[in-house]
This record gives structure tokens, sequence and C-alpha cells, in this order.
């Protein structure tokens, strides 16, 4: 068997291949493996436990849950809030662990899983096979450490969390948003209630679209995957921005008063300079991944600002910033990690940051994020594959060896498997959206041909 844990925890169809009796072994396994030295210190090991409004979130979450209070760990049920908001509250309230169940901006019969160690941090691998090895131990006959009487664990709603998200948020602003229209799309998911909060507090005009959850509508032609609405929206209403979160709002995407996307890429270019002015980029310095646009590579050495890239995925842009102490990075699909204030991409945040920096300078969106110009990109995600040979196929390599010839010192190509799809992304980079396309499209037939 494959490991279940992918670059954002545990995802699948819901109620296939990830079930409520997969969901309570995590969870106990979770608690054997996180919560043990709270155990062991003689004091009730505490989880923080949080979702998106997907249907099968109702049922998983009670797995979740009953398989944490079986374990002796207390829960506290946040109900429906962001990613980043569990995260936070699990720091905060000082629990020994936290839960959010989402598959982020997959379609709506995906869930997942995902963990928090104390302190709202993501889990390192070496945790999470530490997880996955205690579970399949007890999946093939190991029997759990079971408390009884009073030693199981208590479960109750913990209301607060919502105010005490948005509280957070407000108070680490640097300045009001007075003066300014925005549009949110909520991707009708779990910012759908703390994000309009935030921003109306803030002292936004705000328009709300995709904020009417149903538990199957969730990013369902709309929010960070599907801008379409959004940029109608801002033009229609005359607003000054518009910012898109994915289903569990660890994302952000903007949106200029022209329509025009503005994507993660600049939003960190944006905010790169916002930051060094307050003397708050640590070392002058912003984390990235490979996928950046080279734009953005060269807006950042004419600023003399430092860039420092990793492998794709918001944890390894997080695990280069804690080891070095930085404190922006991010991904150009709008995760963005601003570390004094977070422990992991925070949506809500980066909305609220980048529209403080436009009510700040009076410049518009459009212009800001002019600090860069966006090379062109090609993205084409090749599905139905074997994507775990994306390094070993040697026709593939020639292909790859091929297209980088023909585009020479002007572009690049990346080829990689996707962390939480059964697909490979293809990625072209070119100075001509054309020869882009092109390359592109063989690359995608080459990775059909030798992977398929």
């Amino acid at each position: 068997m494959g490991r279940l844990f992918g670059t954002d925890g545990v995802r699948g169809v819901a109620n296939a291949d990830l079930t409520a009796e997969m969901a309570l072994g995590l969870s106990v396994a979770a608690a054997h493996v996180l919560a043990e030295a709270g155990t062991f210190a003689g004091h009730r090991p505490t989880a923080v436990v949080g979702r998106d409004p997907r249907a099968s979130g109702e049922f998983l979450e009670a797995a979740v849950v009953a398989g944490l209070a079986s374990a002796g760990v207390d829960v506290l049920r946040v109900g429906v809030l962001p990613t980043p908001a569990v995260a936070y509250l699990t720091g905060a309230l000082r629990a020994d662990l936290g839960v959010m169940l989402s598959a982020s901006h997959n379609a709506m019969p995906d869930n997942g899983i995902k963990f928090f160690a104390r302190g709202g941090h993501k889990l390192a691998d070496e945790l999470e096979d530490k997880i996955e090895a205690v579970y399949e131990a007890h999946r093939h006959g190991e029997p759990w450490e079971r408390p009884t009487g009073a030693g199981v664990g208590r479960v109750r709603s913990y209301e607060e969390g919502f105010g005490q998200y948005v509280g957070h948020l407000l108070d680490v602003l640097p300045n009001r948003l007075d003066g300014l229209k925005i549009v949110l799309d909520e991707a009708h998911g779990a910012a759908s209630g703390v994000s309009p909060e935030a921003f109306a507090r803030a002292g936004a005009e705000v328009v709300t679209i995709g904020a009417e959850p149903d538990g199957l509508n969730i990013n369902d032609g709309c929010g960070s995957t599907h801008l379409g609405q959004l940029k109608a929206a801002v033009v229609e209403h005359g607003a000054d921005l518009g910012i898109a979160h994915d289903g569990d709002a660890d994302r952000c995407l903007a949106v200029d008063h022209t329509g025009e996307e503005v994507d993660g890429d600049q939003i960190l270019a944006v905010l790169a300079l916002a930051m060094r002015e307050r003397s708050a980029l640590r070392a002058e310095t912003v984390v990235a991944t490979v996928m950046s646009n080279l734009g953005f590579k060269l807006a950042m050495e004419r600023e003399g600002i430092a860039l420092v890239q990793t492998a794709v995925g918001d944890r390894y842009v997080l695990e280069e910033m804690k080891e070095h102490g930085f404190a922006l990075g991010g991904e150009q699909s709008g995760h963005v990690i601003i570390l004094d204030h977070a422990t992991t991409g925070d949506g809500t945040l980066t909305g609220l940051m980048l529209a403080a920096r436009v009510a700040e300078t009076g410049r518009t969106l459009r212009e800001l994020a002019g600090v860069m110009e966006r090379l062109p990109q090609v993205l084409i995600n090749v599905p139905d594959v074997d994507k775990s040979r994306v390094g070993s196929s040697a026709d593939l390599a020639a292909a790859v060896a091929e297209a980088e010839r023909e585009l020479g010192s002007t572009g690049r190509v990346l080829l990689r498997p996707s962390g939480t799809e059964p697909l490979v992304r293809v990625m072209v980079e070119a100075a001509d959206i054309d020869q882009a396309r092109s390359v592109a499209g063989r690359l995608a037939d080459a990775v059909k041909s030798a992977l398929g």
C-alpha cells in the first residue's frame, strides 16, 4: 500500500477512499502519537476539530471526534471554520493537536483529514509516518490502549472560536480598510462567515458572492479555482478589488478593479514591498516555489529582495521559512504564509493585508501588482497516468530535454506529480504565449504516451 499522507494530509473520495472507519482509526493513531506527551505529563490532552461545509464532513467529523474521545482526548468542536483558523486556535488554546476536515480546492465528493501539532503547526513527514504506522499496526491486529470510565475524552462545542479568530485577524492588520469596496468570493466554503465579518469590521464596504454553503456547492464554479464570477462582480459593482478563497480558505487570489486576475506571485510581490517598508521582511527575503513565474524572480531582483525557492507545496515553503526565520513565503496558487501572524497559509489574512496595502497607499491594486510582469506560463494537468514514474521515464526525459533546448534561456519546463490528485502537471514558461502553448501541448502528449 502507498503512503496515506500526501502533501496536504489524507485525501480521497469521501465514503469510498476516505471512510468513517479510516477517519476514526487515523484520529486514534494521531491521539497516540501527538497527545502522548501530554498524557504522560499528567494532564488531559485536548484537540481542536474543525471542518469545511462539505456534507461528508458531518459524518467524518463524528468519526474523528469519536476516535479522539475514545483515546482519552478532550475535544473542542469549532464547527465550520477555515483551515488557518483551526491552526490558530490549536495554538491559541494550547491544544495538543488540531484536526481539519477538508479537501481544500477539490470538488465536493472529496474530503480530507489534516492534523496539526501543538502550536498549530503542520506535521513533519516523520510524525505523519508515525501516525500511519500506528494506524496500520491496529488494522493488522494490534490492540489500542483504551481508557474507560472517567478516562474517556469529553466533547463540547467551542463557539467562541469564530470571534477569537476574527479578532486575531483584526489585531494584526496594519491599517483599516475604510473607503474600499471589496467583493469576496467565499467558494461556498469554510470562510463564508468569518471573511465577510473580518473585512466589514476592518472598515470595507463588502459585497459577497459564493457565501451560501449548502454542503454540496463548495468550489462549484466559484472561488479561487473559478474566478469568472468574481471578475464580473468586481466590474459590475465598481469595486476596488476582489478576493477569492478556496474551500478551506488557506489560499487567496485577487482581482483588480478592471477585472484582471492578480495571482499569488503578484500578491507576494506586493506584500514583500509593504513588509519591507515596515521593517517586517526579515533578511529582506521571500520564499517561493519552483512554480513561481520568472517575472516574480526578476521583480524581486530589481527591488533588491532575495528569493529562496523550494519544491512545490506550502509545507516546503513553511519548512524553509521556519528553518531560517523568514517572514513571508507562498505559492503562485495563492497559499501565502505570513509567519509572524499565522502558522500556515491564511487566505483571509492575505486578502486583508493586500487590501490594507491598497488603502494605505491610495494606489489601485492594478498599479501595485505592476511591480512584476508575468511571463506567459501554460499549465496542463494530465490525468490518468502513472505519476510515480515522472522522474524515471527515459522517453519523458528526452522530451523535456528537447523542449528545454527549444526554449533556451528565455523559458523553462517543469513536470511534477500532483501531491493531492492522480495527475501530472506540465508547466511551460516562455517569452511568447504561442510557443509556451505549443511546447506544453507536446509535453502533455509525451506524458500520456510515456506514463499512460
